[in-house]
């Protein structure tokens, strides 16, 4: 049986920090596989405006190619109004924790321990001690999709911040010149 990853996120747009993230995953959680699954409208970002649903898929698709272990999932992009993890993969909560690894990692700014403060009420403290020991060390790349739509906006390079092809497609399609 395959042993997959699925990552989910908005991906406006999809960037080198994200794939590194992956595939150190992969490499290190002995993955098969990762997909990634662009979310259509994450309730936690309805304050601002997404790129449309089309356009983050493609960009991820464009950043993938070339490995085989990376795939996209248009899963969630089929789903009408706000697209909640709980619906695609948290469905009855209490019973996943128990089928699937959740793998976790640091990110500039935020720590898997204070998230798992707040969760380990819910799930129960072996739950989280499972969580502490499968965590990832990946590398803090202060990177961002809002620091990258901001850049492009200002007229600034993102060049090796996103993948070449990624890069091309928002230039080719007008994406972010007035974020």
């Amino acid at each position: 049986m395959a042993r997959t990853g699925i990552f989910g996120g908005s991906f406006d747009p999809v960037h080198v920090g994200h794939l590194i993230l992956a595939e150190r995953v992969r490499s290190e959680r002995g993955l098969d596989e990762v997909l990634f699954v662009p979310a259509p409208r994450p309730p936690h970002k309805s304050d601002r405006p997404l790129i449309e649903a089309r356009h983050r898929m493609r960009m991820v698709e464009l950043a993938i190619e070339g490995n085989p272990a990376f795939k996209a999932l248009s899963l969630e992009m089929e789903r009408k109004g706000p697209s909640y993890t709980l619906t695609t993969v948290w469905w009855r909560a209490e019973e996943l924790v128990c089928e699937v690894d959740i793998i976790a990692f640091d990110r500039p700014g935020r720590t898997v321990e204070e998230a798992l403060t707040r969760l380990q009420g819910v799930f129960g403290e072996a739950w989280a001690d499972r969580v502490r020991e499968l965590k990832v060390d990946a590398p803090l790349l202060d990177i961002s999709a809002t620091g990258i739509r901001r850049r492009i906006g200002e007229g600034k390079s993102v060049r090796y911040l996103v993948p070449e092809a990624v890069r091309i497609y928002i230039m080719d399609n007008g994406l972010y010149a007035d974020a």
